[in-house]
This record gives C-alpha cells, structure tokens and sequence, in this order.
C-alpha cells in the first residue's frame, strides 16, 4: 500500500476568503486535516477553515503542552517543544503509513514562521510532501494599514521582538523598511528602542489584522498589558515619487 501524501497549507492572515483556491481544493480532497492549537483554544487557522470541512474527514488537533507561559527552571521550553514535534509527526505519519493523505492547516504562510515546518522537517523526508503558500502576516497588515512596505531598492527587515534590547536597535538602525513580529511581552522594549531611534513618526501598529477584531492606533497609545500575540509593529520605507 503506497504512503499518503502530507500537505502544509498556508491558509492565510484570518480573512477566510484570503485562503488560496488551490489550499481550499486540497483541504477538502484531505481525508486527514490536522491543526496546530493552544490548550483550550480553538485555534486562528482551524476557524479560518471550519466552515469548509466535511462530516466524513478526520480532524487531528495537536495541542501545545506550553506557549508562552513561564516554566520553572527545572524545565526546558525546547526540549518539552521538540518532544512534542516528536510526537506530533509521530500521530501524522500512523495516518500517512495507513495510506491516507493529510492536510496540515498554517495560519499565514507555513514556511514564514510557521508551525508546520517542524513537522516538515520530521516528515518530509519519508513522505511525498506538498507545501501550498498562504498570504503571510506582514503583507497582509501593510494592506490593512494602506502602507507601501518598500519603494524602488529600498530592503526589508523582518525582526523578531524576542531580539536582546541593543540588538534589535542595531538592526532596526539599518533597516530601510522594517516589520516587527512576536511583541506581546515584547510591546514595550520594542516602543521604546523605537522611540530612542527617532522613528516613532514612522512606526503603525496593528493587531489581528484582516480579523473581524482587527484595531490600529497610534504607537503612544497602545497598552502593553493589552497586546495580543497577533499584533505587528510596522516601519514603511520612505516614500518615493515616481
């Protein structure tokens, strides 16, 4: 019996009717759909794509052990994560050897700091494999905001906010055009490297952007205590007239 085939599916930023028409056909043809969810959550990517699944398809939830809750030192966040990869590829790879195709969901773009490609690298190399892109977060809050991201040859940064304090100054200092991902708990170091570096003017911030609970505001009014983990941080290139 020939193994199934895994698909990664990038199922776009929270907009449903921002998912590809080829991710949606593959979806449905899936006989296993798996998605990736925080303990009692239900998940971006798996209500992005509820609507569309079918009474007779089995749906695989991998649940996280941890997200980003503080563990005790005795505790190791990488090595409790890669366990469970382990386990997750394990739990897909029964289905695939029994010969059934699966689908695993990606909000935004599977290879742009998506989940599935832990699952990838497990799997990929003993299973026929698909990856289908997805519109991937930043383009999709350019496009919320109306902000051109890059003029002419102007490059872009994509930094995380988990950066050391200095370092991520270093960074944005250079950039042309910068987007800064994973703030949360990371608002305030990332507002205030901001701020120091003279770009506040510049800077637009954005939560759960194409969601219906989408918000924007001023970067001096944002609360820290409130920012989700869906939430960017973004500094346009300057614009050129043409």
């Amino acid at each position: 019996m020939a193994a199934g085939r895994l698909f990664g599916l990038g199922v776009g930023p929270g907009d449903p009717e921002l998912i590809t028409v080829k991710a949606l056909r593959l979806l449905g043809e899936a006989p296993v759909v798996a998605y990736l969810v925080a303990k009692g959550k239900k998940g971006n990517a798996y209500s992005i794509i509820e609507a569309h699944l079918k009474p007779e398809q089995t749906i695989v939830a991998l649940t996280y052990p941890v997200t980003t809750e503080f563990l005790p030192p005795t505790q190791s966040y990488d090595a409790i994560i890669a366990a469970f990869y382990d386990g997750a590829a394990a739990a897909l790879a029964t289905h695939l050897d029994q010969g059934r195709d699966v689908a695993v969901i990606c909000e935004g773009d599977p290879f742009f700091y998506g989940s599935f490609m832990y699952l990838h690298d497990r799997l990929a190399s003993r299973y026929q494999t698909e990856v289908v892109p997805g519109v991937c977060s930043i383009v999709a809050c350019a496009s919320a905001l109306g902000a051109p991201l890059t003029y002419r040859n102007q490059s872009l940064s994509v930094l995380s906010g988990v950066l050391p304090e200095d370092e991520l100054a270093k960074r944005l200092a250079q950039a042309d055009a910068a987007a800064v991902m994973k703030l949360g708990r990371n608002f305030e170091k990332v507002r205030r490297v901001v701020t120091r570096l003279g770009l506040a003017d510049r800077a637009l911030y954005i939560e759960r952007a194409t969601m219906e609970n989408q918000r924007s505001l001023p970067l001096a009014e944002v609360a820290p205590e409130t920012v989700p983990y869906f939430s960017m941080i973004l500094l346009p290139g300057k614009k050129w007239q043409a």
